[in-house]
Formats: structure tokens, C-alpha cells, sequence
């Protein structure tokens, strides 16, 4: 779960953000543009992560801010689910990423799969919508939403990608060490339910 300092960073990040894009008063939007710069200075102190780096990534957008979605893919195979080793932290996850802007769901997680593992899918069912919040990863500056969508290969072939290292299918009682950011155990256990119960319903929080 989240830390509260967190919570409450990203709340005045959120409140701020809306501020700078709905006020018209020239001493609201420095007040707003103050609470922003607080934002940014509790992340500095509880992560020691560079301010520059911080504003870049969590306080540099513009408009009312929404949660992120996040799209990951279930790929199974002979009982084995597909899964790609980060370049950044040489760990597993399944194949996704953000959602880019005029792709739907659909396209983007068949888009990301094909750059990432090499194998070419086909959308076939939503599994799981979840809040990043209600589950335990590691601590994130934003306030993420994951689409879980099972898809069947239909061409290509394993290849890593830009930001992949290897491919793999890994069996739910041998899943390798995973990257937190992106998946947890308790979500690959999720799907493995779906690969043994394919009628299952899909699950949100």
C-alpha cells in the first residue's frame, strides 16, 4: 500500500495541477504553483531522488490530473505464462507499458507485446482492472490504474526489444524474481485462475 507521505504528496501534487489549469487569479496560481513546489520537495526528502528528476516526472503536466493506466498482457502457453526481463532492473514482468494516446486498449497491449517478446497476439478478454493503490507495490509518484487483457499468439516468435533483455514462459510455481513496479505475485496468481477457469469473471477493484 501506499505510504502516507505519498498520499499526501500526491494529493497536493493533484490539487495544485488543478489550480495551474482552472484559476485565473495571478496570486491563486502562485499559491498553486508554491503547493506544487512542496509536492515536489516531500518527494525529494522521503525517496533522495534528485528534484530536477522529480519535477520532470511528477510535476511537469499539464491539465486536470487523472490516474495513469497501465496495460499488461496475459499470454499463456502450455500452461506458462510469457513474461520479459526489464532492461532496468533485470527483473520479470508481463509484457505492457503505458497506454499511448489514439491506440485503444486492445492495440496498445497487442503493440507492446510485439516490441517487447517478438510474439505477434490477438486480444481475446479483459482479466482484471486494479488500482496500483489497494495492491503492494513499491511506492510510485502516480496514481496508476492496470488493464490486465489475456491475448492468444497468432504469429511471430520470442525476440527482446528495446527495453527487454530475454523471453520466457514461466509456470505459476516457478515464476523468477519479479519487477514490483509492474507486477506482483498475488496479480500472476490472479491470472492463472483465468488460464484454469476460462470462464471466469473479470475482476476490478
Amino acid at each position: 500500500m501506499s505510504l502516507k507521505w505519498l498520499d499526501w504528496a500526491k494529493r497536493i501534487q493533484s490539487l495544485s495541477q488543478s489550480g495551474l489549469t482552472f484559476s485565473k487569479d495571478a496570486f491563486d496560481l502562485e499559491r498553486f504553483e508554491e503547493l506544487r513546489k512542496i509536492s515536489v520537495e516531500i518527494m525529494e526528502e522521503h525517496t533522495g531522488t534528485e528534484m530536477q528528476k522529480i519535477k520532470e516526472l511528477f510535476a511537469n503536466e499539464k491539465g486536470y490530473q487523472t490516474p495513469k493506466m497501465d496495460v499488461r498482457g496475459a499470454v499463456f502457453q502450455r500452461g506458462k505464462i510469457l513474461m520479459v526481463c526489464e532492461n532496468s532492473d533485470n527483473n520479470w514482468s508481463l509484457p505492457g507499458g503505458f497506454c499511448d494516446i489514439g491506440l485503444s486498449p486492445g492495440e496498445n497491449i497487442a503493440k507492446e507485446i510485439q516490441e517487447e517478446s517478438g510474439y505477434v497476439v490477438v486480444p481475446t478478454k479483459v482479466l482484471a482492472l486494479l488500482d496500483m493503490n489497494k495492491h503492494p507495490h513499491p511506492p510510485q509518484p502516480f496514481h496508476y490504474y492496470k488493464l490486465f487483457i489475456q491475448c492468444e499468439i497468432v504469429g511471430g516468435a520470442a525476440k527482446t526489444g528495446i527495453e527487454t533483455k530475454a523471453v520466457e514462459f514461466f509456470p505459476e510455481n516457478g515464476l523468477p524474481e519479479l519487477s514490483l513496479n509492474r507486477n506482483i505475485d498475488s496479480q500472476l496468481k490472479l491470472l492463472f485462475e483465468f488460464e484454469r477457469n476460462p470462464t471466469k469473471e473479470t475482476v476490478f477493484d
